[in-house]
């Protein structure tokens, strides 16, 4: 007697079941049921074909059901709906949604692939709402096409920045519509980390997309042709795209008995099974084992779906096969990004609390020499005991999918971290570099657990800067003005070794770069003096990705819209000639710009360089660094992944210098004379009010102004006490510049500043420190004076010249008192 084996539901794991179940078993008897019309397509490709992107709907059809029944000789039936299972007597009801004959089959083992359905949440007007749509089948897609081809919409709504929501909203922009995404969490695409996420962000507002994020819907209004969200926003629409999120689909199972995990899906085990030994459960309706951590999930993706169902029908046959768990690997179209990501995400890693490390890095999808090359961000967690991997992300244009396959077999294969520099991948420059991208994240990851770096985060960076901590930028100076992190002192690496006196000793320096190699060999130099060094992990691209300091994000990518006029609307591209053409290709920032600067040396004012370039950074870079420069910016042509500025030199183009942006004051204190202090403070106090950023830099005597009062306990050589004992400690304790009197003319002083009203010197730093008012002391007069750090009142910023000379480099009014 031979085996009878039925399939509720088709697509991927149903379909993937009963062709592998045949090839194992001609003589088995196989049922496949489907309630829709169609058992196999690609699911995946439902949004593009709305998007007009994929042109044939047939190419979406894997299977017709004359093709499985003529190829593989199985009982393909659609339109057909399993109401419920009976376990005792081995049999289930199905309906048939045409002509409503219900029936019974029986079977000797079932499997159930009914997948999982979209999440409807009961929001007030949803029910009314007639153009709110799903996408989960052909059906879903067909009512959309025909819906958008009839009534052409001018304005669509996407609710979720899920995949199918992001996919969405990318196909209905390139059909000609405005698009807005409402999005409830804090960042699209959940699978990846919110630094990685914001690089999406960025490129999908610059496609002209309303991203809007932390906020929800509260109610469709007039039958869905207005949005009102939570925070009282309101968006008018024409076409509403629901995609939140899916459940599984699992109501046959529970009210067969069947038992179901804590997230709603049907528990199996490795082989499979569900609690009844008959039945079998795969795809978007199962509960699986997260690979990396091996707890229990739900990962819906068409990849292990298929997997799933080749294993059951092993099973069945005898073939003993495990599934050993999911890492969730995958990769999305975003616009002209790919975002992939497999294993564990940062979030997950915390809430489980697990312990780990992560690494940023920025390489080039290619050989940077090789035209086309372009910038891959890339994210991975690890554990810095074991070495284990727990997950990687990757945004980019190219390459993306090809780093994230490696990753995800590195962890499939238990490899450490350290081990992914030693894999040897494919190399030719159209394709890769010599060191691959994933080589370098094994390299960076061994000089983290082999204690050649210490690295923070770029979440800790804001921390650092209320704190007043040294932060040293090692970039060239052309990139420092195209943006930097708030406070950071300027040393470009190449000058490092010979202005090692502008660093302090006595507190920890955090260095960073552009993309973080600059950093590292900084951090390298230093370290190996004396000085106590970190590292920005992910460098300033990856801090700049989120925070956005300056004008220019080189992270961002603009639109694709060809040709952007920048200061001239009526300039005809044929009519510009230039008279030097620089070829920028390959390069990666700040390559094109640094390249643009040196080849502006060469022309006259007035002429015109022509420079191409492939870095995304550069169409946003080059509008502020010819703005700083003095320089007009004529036009950016784009065109596919490379684009081309036009850069008229000279500075009588434009209305406004640099030097008019300046408008900060700065204040060499180094008296110790009462009046003096008093007059660096009321002349700080009014440059604040005037909306200046303000720096007090006190050296030699003025640092007697910051001294505490009460003596503290600290080493010191005899010649530093002798300093100590014969100089005033502390704002009450000085001196005035005439009529001193042997301490009477400062008693006197005090007395009438008090009468009139005038606050106090102590006061008046208080208040210095509450404007925000930055107070520094020169580390080099302390160290000659034998000051101590803990011999300053609260609130002051050690530091070197450099630190003054960055703050007047901002500056149109400078004091020396």
């Amino acid at each position: 007697m031979k085996n009878k084996t039925i399939i509720i539901g088709g697509v991927a794991g149903g379909a993937s079941t009963a062709t592998r179940l045949r090839r194992l078993d001609e003589t088995r008897e196989i049922i496949m049921l489907e309630r829709g019309e169609y058992i196999s397509f690609a699911n995946c490709g439902l949004p593009y074909y709305i998007g007009g992107v994929i042109e044939s709907r047939d190419a979406l059809i894997v299977e017709t059901v004359e093709d499985m029944q003529a190829r593989f000789n199985i009982d393909v039936r659609i339109f057909s709906e399993v109401t419920s299972i009976n376990r005792e007597e081995k049999t289930i009801t199905i309906r048939n949604i045409k002509s409503n004959e219900i029936y019974k089959e029986s079977y000797d083992q079932l499997v159930i692939s009914t997948g999982a359905f979209p999440v409807k949440p009961p929001i007030p007007g949803i029910n009314e709402a007639k153009h709110l749509y799903t996408l989960r089948n052909i059906a879903d897609m067909d009512i959309i096409k025909n819906y958008i081809n009839q009534e052409k919409p001018k304005h669509a709504s996407v609710i979720g920045g899920g995949f199918i929501g992001i996919e969405m909203a990318e196909n209905l922009h390139h059909l000609g519509m405005e698009v807005s995404i409402v999005e409830m969490a804090n960042q699209v695409m959940g699978p990846i980390d919110i630094e990685m996420a914001e690089i999406i962000h960025q490129h999908i507002r610059n496609k002209g997309v309303d991203l809007i994020l932390s906020d929800g819907v509260k109610s469709f209004n007039n039958e869905g042709k207005e949005i009102e969200l939570t925070s009282g926003k309101k968006i008018q629409t024409d076409l509403i795209i629901f995609s939140i999120g899916v459940r599984p689909e699992n109501l046959l199972a529970k009210e067969a008995g069947i038992e179901l995990g804590k997230f709603g899906g049907i528990s199996v085990n490795e082989y499979l099974q569900t609690s009844d030994p008959n039945i079998y459960a795969i795809g978007d309706v199962i509960e699986v084992n997260d690979f990396v951590t091996k707890d229990i999930t739900m990962i819906p993706l068409a990849g292990p779906a298929n997997k799933q169902g080749r294993i059951v029908a092993d099973n069945l046959c005898g073939i003993e096969s495990v599934y050993t768990g999911s890492m969730g690997t995958s990769v999305a179209k975003v616009f002209d990004y790919t975002v992939g990501s497999t294993g564990n995400n940062e979030k997950t890693l915390i809430k489980k609390k697990l312990k780990y490390k992560t690494i940023h890095i920025h390489p080039g999808s290619h050989a940077g020499y090789y035209p086309g090359s372009t910038t891959i961000a890339m994210k991975l967690l690890f554990d810095p005991e074991t070495e284990k991997i727990y997950g990687g992300q990757a945004v980019g244009m190219d390459g993306v999918d090809k780093r994230i396959d490696v990753i995800a077999t590195a962890i499939r294969a238990n490899l450490k971290v350290t081990e992914l520099k030693d894999l040897e991948l494919s190399y030719a420059p159209p394709f890769s570099s010599a060191k691959d991208p994933v080589n370098m994240l094994g390299f960076v990851a061994e000089n983290i657990i082999n204690h050649l770096v210490k690295v923070i985060e770029w979440n800790d960076v804001n921390e650092l800067i209320k704190s007043k901590s040294f932060i040293l930028d090692v970039r060239d100076e052309i990139e420092y003005q195209l943006g930097s992190i708030p406070s950071a002192v300027n040393i470009p690496l190449p000058q490092l070794r010979n202005r090692l006196n502008e660093l302090p000793l006595d507190q920890k320096i955090y260095i960073y770069c552009q993309t973080g190699i600059r950093a590292y060999n900084a951090y390298r130099i230093l370290s190996q003096k004396g000085f106590d060094v970190y590292n920005l992990d992910g460098a300033f691209r990856t801090y700049q990705c989120v925070f956005n300091p300056g004008e220019t994000s080189s992270c961002q990518e603009t639109d694709d819209s060809g040709v952007m006029i920048i200061d001239q609307p009526q300039i005809d591209l044929n009519d510009i000639k230039s008279d030097l053409q620089v070829n920028a290709i390959g390069l990666q920032c700040p390559g094109p710009i640094v390249k643009a600067f040196k080849s502006l040396e060469s022309l006259k004012d007035g002429q015109i360089l022509e420079i191409s370039a492939s870095d995304p950074g550069f169409e946003k870079d080059v509008v502020t660094w010819a703005k700083k420069g003095g320089h007009q910016l004529l036009t950016v042509n784009k065109e596919n992944k490379s684009m081309t500025a036009f850069i008229r030199k000279g500075t009588h183009h434009i209305p406004s210098s640099p030097a008019a942006a300046k408008d900060g004051s700065t204040i060499v204190v180094f008296s110790q004379d009462l009046d003096k202090a008093l007059a660096a403070f009321i002349i700080a106090q009014g440059a604040k009010a005037m909306g200046k950023d303000v720096s007090l830099f006190f050296t030699f005597w003025g640092l007697n102004i910051l001294r505490k009062a009460k003596k503290q306990k600290v080493k010191k050589a005899f010649l530093e006490k002798m300093f100590g004992k014969m100089m005033p400690r502390g704002s009450k304790k000085l001196p005035i510049s005439k009529m001193n009197m042997a301490g009477m003319g400062p008693l006197m002083m005090k007395h009438i500043m008090k009468k009139k009203n005038v606050d106090s010197l102590e006061l008046m730093i208080e208040k210095a420190k509450e404007l925000d008012i930055k107070l520094t002391a020169c580390a080099m007069s302390m160290d000659i004076l034998g000051i101590k750090k803990e011999e300053l009142i609260d609130g002051i910023e050690i530091a070197g010249v450099a630190t003054y000379l960055g703050d007047t480099a901002d500056s149109n009014h400078n004091l020396f008192i």
